[in-house]
């Protein structure tokens, strides 16, 4: 393992004749043109050979192979997500605009304003980076010259690394990074069709541009393709000769033996999402929304604060009515700013919210119940079947705001605890058009919103059947249509 071939590391040689040929090689014979050089520094990563590595996300990109498909040969890999790697996709491809932009300023040319206002559209961020990929060469065995090297020494004899020469059948097989990996090939596919065809793809379009391809918006695209190839690099760590097994125990080490940041604080780290950017400017920054990573468990000692996870689950629902940023960008989210603004303006008006004690003085500091004001505003200010007066509705709704009894003692939140004698006596005869089945109880369905002990309501935690029926009760209470109401 720590031994050497003629002064060179174990796998390199000088020598071809030294060379261990392996199964694949003994089967063909190869010329300089079958090969191509890499420069790697060599490492020992809790004593097993490395080779560390940059290269363009082109290069990546025609090296790698994933290890996902029985067809292909025994797994080691976890199947893949293709919403997630699109994600991915649309993160690199503003790395190479950013990539694009960097190059032009490093070489003394004038950045066009079509650079910065094409990566504001896809969502610009102080800083852009992936992590370093991590791959195995099953055809080189760490122990035998298996790959032809030469010494990369300084002029003072000092070693700086060593430039290996590949058979180009040697595959990288992916371990950590597949994501990652399919990612750069749609952002490539997606650089390819628009460099080539000259207008925006129908599918998969990562970008807002629809049709024929500006021609200052070109320069960009084929900028930030020509990065793709010869500037933008990333870190690759290369194991040699790993089994199966192996790289299915790395794969695991890789994404177990870490521990995870709380959703909380890794939302609020994230400077490239338009939603993430709108809690820190203006929730946080200008009204005063409080904000915290972890939820206060015991309600005795709440400070006021919501998890940063909750208030970005609130702003989704408001914002794209789904329960996840994903997706969001400026084009769809900044029209929309003002009227969320308003959202939380009224919010932070109710009694008891945003203070010490919240959770016992006011029911609306509990997520699902803002979950459900976000929806009714989604539903009257931005949804696609938005009555024609919704904006008029909405004004008035958030005026209104504070009419709703948002005290735990509210009998309207216990609605289907509730015989029909005692619902009247409540006044809640009437609720009962503006619910889901007329506010009846279906076996198929959960109207189970939560309990009322010793003076408090505590909505439940599955939140995707509460918070529709919760703004289904608030609807009723401020007199705006029913969304059961065709």
């Amino acid at each position: 393992m720590f031994g050497n071939t003629n002064g060179m590391p174990k796998p390199m040689s000088v020598d071809d004749s030294l060379l261990d040929g392996g199964s694949l090689d003994s089967m063909m014979s190869f010329t300089s043109t079958d090969e191509e050089p890499f420069t790697v520094s060599v490492g020992y990563n809790l004593g097993r050979m490395t080779w560390g590595g940059d290269v363009t996300i082109v290069k990546l990109i025609e090296w790698a192979s994933v290890a996902n498909d029985p067809e292909k040969g025994e797994v080691a890999q976890r199947p893949l997500d293709l919403a997630h790697a699109r994600g991915l996709g649309v993160y690199m491809l503003k790395g190479l605009v950013n990539a694009a932009i960097a190059k032009r300023k490093l070489a003394g040319r004038e950045v066009p304003d079509t650079f910065n206002h094409i990566l504001h559209q896809l969502g610009s961020q102080p800083y852009f980076s992936l992590q370093p990929f991590v791959a195995n060469i099953r055809d080189i065995n760490p122990e035998k010259p298996s790959v032809r090297a030469e010494r990369i020494v300084s002029a003072t004899g000092e070693t700086r690394g060593f430039q290996v020469f590949l058979p180009r059948h040697y595959r990288w097989w992916m371990i950590d990074g597949q994501h990652r990996l399919v990612g750069g090939q749609i952002t490539k596919e997606f650089l390819d069709h628009v460099t080539k065809a000259g207008s925006y793809p129908a599918r998969n379009n990562l970008f807002t541009g629809r049709g024929k391809v500006p021609p200052e918006e070109m320069v960009v695209w084929m900028e930030a393709l020509e990065c793709a190839r010869s500037f933008a690099t990333v870190k690759i760590e290369l194991h040699l000769g790993l089994s199966i097994e192996q790289e299915r125990q790395l794969f695991h080490d890789l994404n177990n033996l870490g521990k995870k940041v709380t959703r909380s604080l890794s939302l609020k780290f994230d400077g490239s999402n338009p939603i993430t950017k709108f809690i820190d400017s203006i929730l946080v920054g200008e009204q005063g929304l409080l904000d915290c990573e972890n939820e206060q468990t015991d309600w005795a000692k709440d400070d006021g604060c919501l998890p940063r996870k909750d208030i970005v689950a609130i702003n989704a629902t408001a914002f794209l009515n789904k329960g996840n940023i994903t997706g969001a960008t400026p084009a769809g989210i900044e029209p929309r700013m003002e009227t969320v603004s308003q959202m939380w303006g009224a919010i932070l008006k109710l009694d008891g919210f945003n203070m010490p004690g919240a959770k016992l003085n006011t029911v609306a500091a509990q997520p699902v119940v803002l979950k459900a004001i976000a929806k009714v505003v989604f539903d009257l200010a931005f949804s696609n079947r938005r009555p024609d007066n919704g904006d008029t509705l909405l004004d008035a709704a958030l005026a209104r705001l504070n009419e709703v009894d948002f005290s735990h003692h509210n009998p309207m939140w216990r609605y289907y605890n509730m015989s029909e004698e005692e619902r009247s006596a409540e006044g809640l005869d009437t609720l009962a058009a503006y619910l889901p089945d007329h506010g009846q109880v279906t076996p198929d369905a959960n109207r189970d919103l939560g309990s009322f002990q010793g003076g408090v309501m505590r909505f439940g935690s599955k939140h995707n059947d509460i918070f529709p029926i919760l703004a289904d009760m608030m609807r009723w209470k401020l007199n705006l249509p029913s969304r059961h109401v065709k």
